[in-house]
């Protein structure tokens, strides 16, 4: 199957060029490339042909990504594309798409921009109304969710937790009340620390899935209390390798509202020190109210002095 041919798929494939711009037909096009989280057997027959028709492959570190082409016999020229020189190479990239050329973009593993490099790239693409195409496949916090046996109809995908234990512990605390499933991604060298937070800050009964080297040799999930995810951390020193999806469940309670008089002193106290909206915006989360009408009465707080 040649570009031409993938190109002529049927529109629910691509995303759609204005019809007014002739030169649409004239252009390139991006093609966004999932690659195999671990099993080299999830690489689908689109990825592999869009890949060997491309003209360029940009990759997030072109010595992993060889390795995955050569494997597939796939002898397209790579160039590196990472959060330090995506923001360089965006212009460039889309000037080689406007004069005809075909690109794809993968990351190290699974599907771009999903905690990895690519989002200024496709915006500099989409504002410059070139065609830009999915080609699905593997999702690591996807894959995650669909065996953890907790809610998925709602949940929000918050990527890496900051490296340094007191962002850490804010940023938990912060959705300590989150009602939605969680999802985090961790690293070996911090899991340890990582999870003793999640403890620290959501206690000991609320529910949690590790699911770790997804797809590789050596997979392993967890499903049970954060007090048992710790003793079934530490019970085997392998289980501390690899790369980490935490699921967490959310809060079944919504947090408790606080009283009219004890709002009023956290919004007068912040009205003093922060910006009316700021102000607003953090009593409403402090105290669970909803935010219009905390904004409304911040207003009228500000206009009768």
């Amino acid at each position: 199957m040649s570009i031409r041919q993938i190109t002529h798929h049927p529109k629910s494939y691509k995303t759609p060029y204005k019809a007014s711009d002739p030169d649409n037909n004239k252009r390139g096009q991006l093609y966004i490339v999932a690659t195999p989280i671990g099993n080299l057997g999830d690489m689908s027959q689109r990825a592999i042909q869009t890949l060997s028709d491309v003209e360029l492959i940009l990759a997030e570190d072109t010595r992993k990504t060889r390795k995955l082409t050569s494997h597939f016999g796939i002898s397209t020229p790579l160039q590196s594309l990472h959060e330090h020189n995506e923001q360089e190479r965006a212009q460039t990239i889309v000037d080689l798409l406007q004069q005809g050329q075909h690109i794809a973009l993968v990351s190290d593993a699974g599907t771009p921009l999903i905690s990895d490099p690519g989002y200024r790239l496709v915006t500099s693409v989409a504002d410059a109304n070139v065609n830009i195409i999915p080609i699905p496949g593997a999702s690591a916090v996807i894959t995650a969710l669909s065996i953890a046996g907790l809610p998925t109809d709602r949940f929000m995908f918050e990527g890496f937790l900051p490296a340094k234990q007191p962002a850490r512990q804010a940023y938990l605390k912060n959705n300590y009340y989150e009602m939605r499933t969680q999802v985090y991604y961790e690293s070996s060298h911090r899991i340890h620390a990582t999870l003793k937070d999640i403890q620290q800050v959501f206690g000991d009964k609320r529910h949690i899935v590790i699911a770790r080297e997804l797809t590789k040799l050596y997979e392993d999930i967890f499903r049970g209390t954060i007090a048992q995810a710790h003793d079934w951390l530490v019970a085997d020193t392998h289980r501390a390798k690899g790369e980490f999806v935490l699921i967490i469940a959310g809060n079944p309670e919504p947090p408790a509202p606080a009283t009219e008089l004890i709002q009023t002193n956290i919004l007068t106290t912040l009205l003093g020190e922060l910006p009316v909206k700021q102000a607003a915006h953090l009593t409403a989360k402090i105290t669970g109210q909803a935010k219009n009408a905390v904004y409304k009465q911040a207003l009228q707080s500000k206009n009768n002095k």
